[in-house]
């Protein structure tokens, strides 16, 4: 690029990525709005895995469009492996190889009042009425990092204050304890009201599914619960990748 010339700008948008047809559709339905709502002509999604296309694959097709600088979006809650790793692996030999792009990694969602606060919108709309007494168990994908614990700490915290609700649990689906059965035990133990289950998970895909199947089975049994169902249903979410892809 000549000395002077205006950089062409790009965002490619980068989701986990799903076996499940209906969460992809979901994930593309859902970042398609979100295009529609930014300035920027040159716009690509790709996934990390399991959906095409592949991160190389949307970079790619950015450099082709003619982008000269590309703001990367990850479609993430929280900061753990994918984003420490897997993503800046994924890039790395794109930056080498495409010395002249100038590359900006956004930073995951992290724990944010205006998440907790669209978390505690989305309850009382999926709830009738919220009782003290009612319980929430906050279910999150799970990671080995450790930051996860914490993080998943201060989380549980906003949603109590925010709700009302004393007893305010988390579990996980994967990689750390505890499991999503072992969070259901614990709080059908420990309420006498509604369970309210959180899941922790942006779009549909075969983790939900699984939230959602057990959910079931306890309805079916006769117990008082449900769950809100993913975080992006909630404009919120889709508010705060807007104000990430437009930074300078």
């Amino acid at each position: 690029m000549k000395k002077g010339a205006a950089r062409v700008k790009a965002i490619l948008y980068i989701g986990h990525g799903t076996r499940s047809k209906k969460g992809a559709e979901e994930a593309q339905s859902f970042l398609h709005r979100v295009m529609d709502r930014i300035s920027v002509e040159i716009q690509e999604i790709s996934f990390l895995e399991l959906t095409e296309p592949s991160i190389e694959e949307g970079f790619l097709r950015c450099v082709n469009r003619g982008a000269t600088e590309i703001s990367v979006v990850p479609l993430f809650l929280l900061a753990a492996g994918h984003i420490k790793e897997d993503i800046p692996q994924a890039l790395d030999h794109l930056c080498i190889r495409y010395p002249n792009i100038q590359v900006n990694i956004r930073d995951p969602f992290g724990v944010q009042g205006k998440i907790l606060d669209g978390i505690a919108e989305l309850v009382r709309y999926s709830v009738d009425e919220i009782s003290p007494q009612d319980a929430v168990l906050v279910v999150g994908r799970g990671s080995s990092d450790k930051s996860i614990h914490s993080a998943f700490a201060e989380i549980t915290k906003g949603i109590r204050e925010r709700l009302g609700i004393k007893y305010v649990s988390v579990c996980y689906l994967a990689a750390t304890e505890p499991r999503l059965q072992e969070g259901l035990e614990t709080v059908s133990k420990q309420t006498v009201g509604k369970i309210i289950v959180i899941p922790y998970l942006l779009f549909s895909g075969l983790l939900l599914r699984e939230i959602d199947q057990r959910v079931k089975m306890r309805q079916n049994m006769g117990q008082q619960i449900i769950h809100t169902g993913s975080l992006s249903k909630h404009r919120v979410i889709e508010d705060i990748i807007i104000e990430r892809a437009s930074r300078r």
